[in-house]
């Protein structure tokens, strides 16, 4: 019971990660610290941006949870902890490394869940784009339309 437990625990806090993220995206990066985040949607070949103090916002009830629960005999704040950090491991590498190249690899893609989802965070830095805040879950029509792509490169009807 212990080992699934925590393994669900761990997912649990992996993938709810993508609703905080979400909320916090639209609402706070957005909203209220609009002047942390404003730099991130302006592309001037920084390597470093004010936004990446949400980076550090995020990863310290990671790290608290994961410190604290290690010292307890990894209990159950360890796997959240590590569910938390996983989830921003996951967001850096799609998020930073992928998407905005701050570490030049990876840049021709043939998967077809991360081009709908690269696609989808390309339309959220438009100009006056309102839209798309998730990080690693985009709105299906993206997904349908790279599916759509995909066929017609197969069928050799790309249009």
């Amino acid at each position: 019971m212990g080992a699934f437990f925590n393994g669900f625990l761990l997912i649990a806090a992996f993938l709810f990660m993508e609703f905080v993220a979400w909320f916090t995206h639209k609402y706070v990066m957005h909203g209220f610290l609009w002047i942390l985040h404003k730099d991130h949607h302006i592309r001037d070949g920084r390597k470093c941006e004010w936004n990446d103090v949400f980076a550090v916002i995020f990863a310290l009830p990671s790290f608290l949870l994961v410190f604290t629960g290690a010292g307890a005999g990894f209990d159950w704040r360890f796997y959240l902890g590590l569910g938390i950090a996983l989830y921003g491991l996951a967001y850096f590498l799609f998020h930073d490394v992928l998407v905005h190249q701050r570490i030049p690899i990876l840049n021709k893609l043939r998967n077809r869940y991360l081009r709908a989802t690269l696609a989808a965070h390309y339309d959220h830095h438009k100009p006056h784009a309102h839209y798309n805040y998730g990080f690693l879950v985009a709105p299906w029509k993206y997904y349908r339309m790279e599916w759509q792509r995909a066929k017609s490169v197969k069928t050799g009807k790309l249009q």
